[in-house]
């Protein structure tokens, strides 16, 4: 009979031997993020594309933690990245990156290309890039290597509960109708029938990602167009005023944007698009700069010409010394600084910025679920 000292002796070496071979359970991971769209939101994934849609030289990504170039269309980080630390993830890989494997298809992925639009004739410019049908394509091959990964159930239930930030429109109006004087979509259309009909192609869009297993879909509206340093440079805005034909075709554009998704919404019936609204998130600091702490929101920190806002940005441009207090990093791109703005909005913005609800009301409600 084993003495009392013994057994104690015996239990201690069994819990210790039970706790070397059985790992302690994994925390739960964040959720999943999937980013679709244009180069407002693509990560890198036209670097591995014949394009010249490419933000993969320097001084792009001058103040990324590598501060190098990454194929971000940013002096840093952009709002897929920051979103994703509001949500406590990594960063999603983009898709056509060799290292987006094993587990780290759980954290998600990105689909997004620069020079993209609604409509498959936008960006035609800009030689090869990954449109909206391609970016879906793409998606259901993410879908099938992840069910090989940890079964097709499981990767349903992942694929649901993700959280999907989907960014189109601008480039439809601004690398494609206003892209020159006379553009054959101009012909085609009035700003109002040319945006009844990006709405109506958007909505096929959202209900083909609905059809995917996307059950929340945060979807920016487009920024304020005629704002943006490219477009105040190419029509000769003399005191910094937003040019007023891009600037009609936004808010033309973003309030039948809202009521297609409510629509959309009702529909499915259930909250599934959230609306963010960037043109009035952009506004704000371009309004109103110093209050943000910007010292422009008319000149972009790498360019050349009026507004630095003609051409490129290279090592040849003008380059700003300090980023933080520029709005814009390039003719079209926000800095990271004023993306921090934008997702901050995302995350605890009121119902002028976010409809339904914002970010931070959907995770408390999806994580009662």
């Amino acid at each position: 009979m084993s003495s009392p000292r013994l057994s104690s002796v015996i239990a201690s070496l069994v819990i210790l031997s039970l706790s070397i071979v059985a790992p302690p359970p994994r925390a739960e991971a964040a959720r999943a993020f999937f980013v679709f769209g244009d180069s407002l939101v693509d990560s890198g994934n036209n670097n591995y594309l014949v394009t010249i849609a490419r933000a993969d030289s320097p001084p792009y990504g001058i103040d990324y933690p590598s501060h190098r170039p990454t194929g971000r269309f940013s002096n840093g980080l952009n709002l897929p990245d920051l979103i994703s630390e509001s949500i406590g993830s990594e960063p999603a890989l983009p898709y056509l990156n060799p290292e987006l494997t094993g587990e780290k298809l759980l954290i998600g992925a990105n689909f997004a290309s620069a020079g993209i639009g609604i409509l498959n004739d936008t960006g035609v410019q800009f030689l090869t890039i990954i449109r909206m049908f391609q970016q879906f394509a793409n998606f259901q091959v993410y879908q099938a290597r992840l069910s090989a990964l940890i079964g097709a159930e499981p990767a349903q239930q992942l694929v649901n509960e993700a959280l999907v930030l989907m960014t189109l429109g601008g480039n439809d109006f601004v690398n494609n109708y206003f892209l020159t004087p006379i553009t054959p979509r101009r012909r085609q259309f009035s700003i109002e029938a040319f945006s009844d009909y990006l709405i109506s192609e958007y909505r096929n869009i959202l209900r083909r990602l609905y059809d995917l297993g996307a059950r929340r879909v945060l979807v920016t509206g487009t920024g304020p167009l005629g704002c943006v340093p490219a477009e105040l440079a190419s029509q000769g805005s003399r005191n910094g005023e937003c040019a007023p034909e891009p600037q009609r075709a936004a808010n033309i554009f973003n309030p039948a944007l809202v009521q297609m998704l409510r629509g959309l919404n009702q529909e499915i019936g259930s909250d599934v698009f959230i609306i963010a609204n960037a043109f009035q998130m952009n506004m704000d600091f371009i309004n109103n700069p110093q209050q943000f702490g910007f010292i422009t929101s008319k000149v972009a920190c790498c360019g050349q010409g009026p507004y630095n806002g003609l051409g490129v940005c290279t090592t040849l441009s003008n380059l700003c010394p300090d980023r933080s207090v520029y709005a814009f990093w390039d003719p079209f791109h926000p800095t990271e600084r004023a993306n921090r703005i934008i997702v901050r909005q995302i995350l605890t913005g009121s119902t002028d910025y976010m409809s339904p609800m914002n970010l931070s009301t959907i995770m408390a409600l999806d994580s009662k679920i």
